[in-house]
C-alpha cells in the first residue's frame, strides 16, 4: 500500500466527522472495487454473508476488549447519529405516553 501525503490535507476538530488518517483512506480505495479479492466492495458484500457476520463479531470482540464490556451486555450497532440518540432518550421516557420532540 502505498501512502502519499495530500498537501491540501487540513485537521477538522469539528464535534461531528474528524480527519481519517492517510494510510486509512488509501486501503480503503485500494479496497473499494476488490475487497480481499472477491471481485467486489465491502460494501456490496451480503449482510446475511458469513464475510459480514466475520466483520460484525470482530468489531464486537475489539469493542467489548476496549471498553471493557462484560458478555451479559448486548452490543447494538445503530445508525442514527446523534438525532437517533437525542429522540431514543425521551422516546424511552415517555412510558407509554405521547409527546412531541
Amino acid at each position: 500500500m502505498t501512502t502519499k501525503a495530500a498537501p491540501n490535507r487540513v485537521p477538522n476538530f469539528s464535534a461531528g466527522p474528524a480527519t481519517i488518517p492517510t494510510a486509512v483512506l488509501s486501503r480503503a480505495q485500494e479496497e473499494l472495487l476488490d475487497w480481499q479479492g472477491r471481485g467486489m466492495s465491502v460494501m456490496e458484500v451480503s449482510h446475511r454473508s458469513k464475510e459480514y457476520i466475520a466483520i460484525t463479531e470482530k468489531a464486537e470482540a475489539k469493542l467489548r476488549s476496549l471498553m471493557d464490556i462484560p458478555d451479559n451486555y448486548k452490543v447494538l450497532f445503530l445508525q442514527g447519529g446523534a438525532s437517533l440518540q437525542f429522540s431514543a432518550i425521551p422516546l424511552n421516557l415517555l412510558n407509554g405516553s405521547r409527546a412531541d420532540f
